[in-house]
């Protein structure tokens, strides 16, 4: 199989790097010529949970030279979703399956529209990674992978992924329901992304302040409300008890949004606290914490050149 990574960050990276240990044929397409050059002098190199190693995928910034691909996994930020699927057209062939592992609501839909809902594998991911430089990650948490199509089928090549992913030391999963795991994760991510990225704690730090913890109890339930009026099943029976656990379980983490707070890149708040703002005003219910976090890191992210840096 060939499998093709779309986006060099974190998430990329880290697929890349586990999938080139498998037998498969692994292309990592970058942003830019620079990125692929290191990665194709020094490969990927890895510390944390899963030791220190280095892996070799092919990397290129050209899509016309990695040629046809089996599965094209989107690794890019929720808002570069549409540019990334006009970019790898040339990827496609008739049976070419495009899997995303992103954050939040909307990307599914997104590559259904501009490729087809047949080519579309949803996944869900526990895997934690940070971006330390190009070609340089830290693994900061193991977990499982949860893959599947909007229909509940699960095709061969569902299986074929499974089996890859597996083989690639990449604990991986079918499910007959990604809808409920998707929202069922940006439940638990309304309550821990904005927020770390607003206070740039990590997120064990955040149930350990009482006004954290009620912002953070007040965005899950407002989110598990919009949830339930959609009819949408989680995957736990308490979304509070769940966030809180996630913060336990990955205290040390710094959450994604906080990663690009920290660097000074746009976030991915629009398809997180963001989606549930749009779609709770779209069912007439009012969900004031999410708004509160979505109008807070938009204006960290508007203001960056205003903001005063005291060392």
């Amino acid at each position: 199989m060939k499998i093709a990574v779309i986006g060099a960050g974190a998430m990329g990276s880290l697929f890349s790097a586990f999938l080139s240990r498998s037998k498969e044929d692994i292309w990592l397409l970058t942003g830019n010529k620079d990125e692929a050059t290191i990665i194709n002098s020094k490969g990927i190199c890895l510390d944390g949970v899963s030791g220190t190693w280095q892996a070799r995928p092919k990397a290129s910034s050209d899509v016309r030279e990695i040629g046809k691909a089996d599965l094209a996994l989107i690794c890019v930020k929720s808002f570069d979703t549409k540019r990334a699927i006009e970019r790898i057209k040339p990827l496609l062939q008739e049976n070419t399956k495009i899997m995303t592992m992103q954050n939040g609501l909307g990307n599914i839909e997104i590559i259904s529209e501009l490729a087809g809902e047949e080519r579309v594998i949803g996944g869900v991911t526990s895997e934690a990674s940070t971006l330390i430089e190009t070609g340089r990650i830290m693994h900061c948490g193991k977990g499982e992978s949860l893959i599947g199509t909007l229909s509940g089928k699960t095709p061969v090549e569902i299986r074929q992924i499974r089996e890859s992913f597996n083989k690639a030391g990449l604990q991986t999963k079918a499910s007959r329901d990604i809808k409920s795991l998707i929202w069922s994760k940006l439940i638990v991510n309304s309550g821990i992304n904005a927020l770390s990225a607003i206070t740039r704690l990590p997120n064990g730090k955040l149930t350990e302040f009482e006004g954290t913890k009620r912002l953070l109890r007040e965005a899950v339930s407002e989110a598990a409300k919009v949830a339930k009026r959609k009819r949408i099943k989680l995957v736990y029976d308490d979304p509070l008890a769940k966030a809180e656990t996630v913060c336990e379980s990955t205290a040390q983490n710094i959450s994604s949004m906080l990663q690009d707070i920290l660097n000074r890149r746009r976030t991915e708040i629009d398809f997180i606290n963001g989606a549930i703002v749009r779609i709770g005003q779209e069912l007439g219910i009012t969900v004031p914490t999410n708004r509160l976090l979505t109008d807070l890191v938009k204006t960290i992210e508007s203001s960056y050149y205003f903001q005063i840096n005291k060392k």
